[in-house]
Order: C-alpha cells, then structure tokens, then sequence
C-alpha cells in the first residue's frame, strides 16, 4: 500500500508541467542609424520581447571616415535581452546579414545578466507565458 501511494506521488510530479529556466543574456547590436529597424525585426524574430533603440554618433573624424570608405556617421545602438539558447543562432544570422545588406555593416555582442527580480519579469524578458502564469497561482 505504501508503495503505491510512493508511485502515486512520483507520477502526478512526472504530469506536471514545469517553467524551465534559461538564462538571459544583453544583446547589443550597433549598425548605421537606417538599418536599426530592420536589424529590430530580425533579432525580435528570435523571440525576443523587449527591445529599445538608441541614437549613437561614430568616434571616428570626417577624415579618418573617408579614408575607411565610410559615410555615415550617425549610428544606432540596439539594446535586446535575449535567451542564452538563442545567442548563437542570433549572431549567426545577424553576422550573415552584416555581410550581405548594403550599408549592414555592424557590430554586436553580448552581456550576461546576473539576476532578474520577479518570475513575472522574467517571463516578460524570456517571453516565456508559462513563467508568468505560475506567478500568478
């Protein structure tokens, strides 16, 4: 009897869904300023739910630009948090992109985040539903 109620319990928790954790890292793509939407569309396709888009100047003189072949200085910094398992994928197609696209060329990298406060937070961040359902029983 003993055992079955033992088999009982370790069934129901096998039947239980659970919100698996993965980490979440800071992707920061830098790309001339009329780019920036169209590299935002391309990340956000990787289930990216939260986004922001800075204005940013180049460092470099109008010389120094003209002697790279570089005409624009006016620059875009994409700040998107992004799940660790799609990082590599991520980079992949945004590294082809910026070898394809005309006038794509850029920069991008990635910041680990430490700590999030909150599931509901998190869910947000990781566009995960399920996090931010359990939140709420």
């Amino acid at each position: 009897m003993a055992e079955e109620k033992k088999k009982k319990k370790s069934s129901s928790k096998n039947t239980t869904q659970k919100v698996t954790s993965n980490r979440l890292e800071l992707l920061i793509t830098i790309v001339n300023r009329q780019k920036a939407e169209f590299f935002v569309d391309l990340i956000q396709s990787y289930d990216v739910n939260m986004q922001m888009i800075a204005r940013a100047e180049g460092t470099a003189n109008a010389e120094m630009l003209r002697v790279l072949g570089l005409d624009d200085a006016q620059k875009a910094v994409i700040f998107s948090v992004i799940k660790e398992d799609k990082i590599k994928d991520v980079l992949a197609s945004i590294d082809r992109k910026f070898k394809t696209i005309k006038n794509g060329k850029g920069i991008a990298y990635t910041v680990p985040m430490t700590s999030v406060i909150g599931v509901a937070v998190y869910g947000f961040l990781s566009n995960n539903e399920r996090a931010a359902k359990e939140e709420k029983k």
